[in-house]
């Protein structure tokens, strides 16, 4: 090895910061608990989608979520989506027409995170008066659906527990959900 090459990477080494490793940060992890299914573990894109998932990871932490149910489950005549989100589903019955209005009052703007609506993709769901806005709601693709692709911002993916999505049903309801790694 040459002077010269000990020379460069001496300060290759000196100019690295304490506790680099090159790797990028790992994506922070939403689990829901659903009674009698098991759990989905949802990566959350915080780079992609860094407004989003501030807001998605401020309302889980708070307990937003806790209790609430599966509303909108869309399985035939082929496997679609399942949305969730609604707070009304803690106290009201499925049927109840305000279910899938309700929300914690926020707004976040559309993000286009360049993320494909996939099988086990997770959207942020946005209001048909308002397609560039959404708040709570959200939904989990049980297909590729790519015609959505730029229309919704996708935050998440399903990493664990995509079997469970697809037994959820109307009504399936959430009973813990934590956060990991943000």
């Amino acid at each position: 090895m040459s002077f010269r090459s000990i020379i460069f990477i001496t300060a290759l080494v000196a100019a690295t910061p304490v506790g680099f490793s090159g790797a990028p940060a790992a994506n922070p992890t939403l689990t829901l608990s659903v009674a009698g299914k098991g759990d989905v573990v949802i990566e959350l894109f915080k780079a992609e989608a860094p407004n989003t998932v501030a807001h998605i990871v401020k309302l889980a932490k708070g307990g937003f979520y806790k209790d609430q149910k599966f509303y909108a489950v869309l399985k035939d005549p082929r496997p679609f989506l399942v949305r969730f989100g609604d707070p009304n589903t803690k106290t009201k019955p499925m049927n109840d027409s305000s279910i899938g209005n309700g929300g914690s009052g926020a707004q976040v703007q559309f993000e286009n995170s360049g993320k494909s609506h996939i099988k086990g993709a997770v959207g942020l769901a946005t209001r048909p008066d308002n397609p560039k806005v959404g708040d709570s709601q959200f939904y989990i693709m049980l297909d590729s659906k790519p015609f959505l692709d730029g229309s919704y911002t996708v935050f998440g993916q399903v990493v664990k527990g995509m079997d469970v999505v697809s037994k959820i049903d109307v009504g399936d309801q959430v009973t813990s959900v934590t956060i990991s790694g943000d």
